[in-house]
């Protein structure tokens, strides 16, 4: 996965998050999207991992991560999220969103807005623009998913699949049984439609904020970009050529590097 290490929290109530961890400097949380960290490589943790101590902890329903069942809303997942930082004893660390990640990061910024100093939101889900509708990955066929979520298509099929082949019916079945415990979480938070009431609490949010987007992000139209920074009142834009909605896999360094530079600034 990357060089970072993995252990396992019990928070109790049935509840276990695994949690990834690694490198040196200021604390750094990211939180991943709707599909989880990528089986292959993920070289932007070791890039971000080189300047900031990175922890990664899996939703519930992700790897070993334990207790979906009990996170009924999109409140249950942000207090969920502040209950992993404290039990790694985290105050106030960079927070990293991506995605489904974003959303969660953004509420938290919006729930608690002093918890929350820096944050980073990397194409989040949240909001809904009409004339910029988000498609359903629900109901993508997986043979569509990479060109969806890649500027590159190629390389997306070579990242989501670690090579395998999708043509392999075995393959293919793993995949889909994988991707069913996963999304059934992240189908509480963004099915029907990935919006949950996000629009009108970013009023509240204090942090300051560093919006990053793929510049060819066909799943969260950049138009997004610009409907969160007109929203929260502490945001600047950040976007990244040739890349899609993974940016942080099609261009590891300059994900990277956006971040460090926001985060000594």
């Amino acid at each position: 996965m990357s060089s970072l290490q993995s252990r396992v929290l019990d928070l109790g109530r049935g509840v276990k998050v695994q949690v990834h961890e690694g490198g040196h400097g200021a604390p750094l949380v990211f939180l991943h999207g709707a599909g989880g960290l990528l089986p292959g490589d993920n070289a932007f943790l070791d890039q971000l991992a080189q300047h900031f101590r990175v922890y990664v902890p899996m939703l519930p329903g992700y790897d070993q991560s334990e207790g979906e069942d009990a996170l009924r809303d999109m409140l249950d997942v942000t207090l969920h999220t502040f209950d992993v930082l404290d039990a790694l004893k985290l105050r106030r660390p960079l927070l990293v969103g991506h995605s489904l990640g974003g959303m969660i990061a953004a509420e938290m910024a919006a729930v608690s807005p002093y918890e929350v100093e820096r944050l980073v939101l990397a194409a989040p889900a949240g909001l809904w623009l009409d004339d910029h509708e988000i498609p359903d990955l629900f109901a993508t066929l997986p043979f569509d998913i990479p060109r969806m979520l890649f500027h590159d298509a190629d390389l997306g099929v070579q990242l989501l699949t670690a090579g395998a082949d999708f043509n392999d019916l075995t393959v293919l079945g793993e995949f889909m049984v994988q991707n069913a415990r996963r999304l059934g979480l992240a189908g509480k938070l963004l099915f029907p439609i990935p919006e949950r009431g996000l629009e009108r609490r970013l009023y509240r949010v204090r942090a300051k904020t560093l919006l990053l987007w793929g510049e060819s992000d066909t799943l969260i139209s950049p138009a997004y970009a610009d409907a969160f920074r007109r929203l929260v009142p502490h945001a600047q834009l950040h976007t990244i050529a040739e890349a899609g909605h993974m940016l942080m896999y099609e261009r590891p360094q300059a994900f990277a590097d956006a971040i460090r530079t926001f985060a000594s600034s």
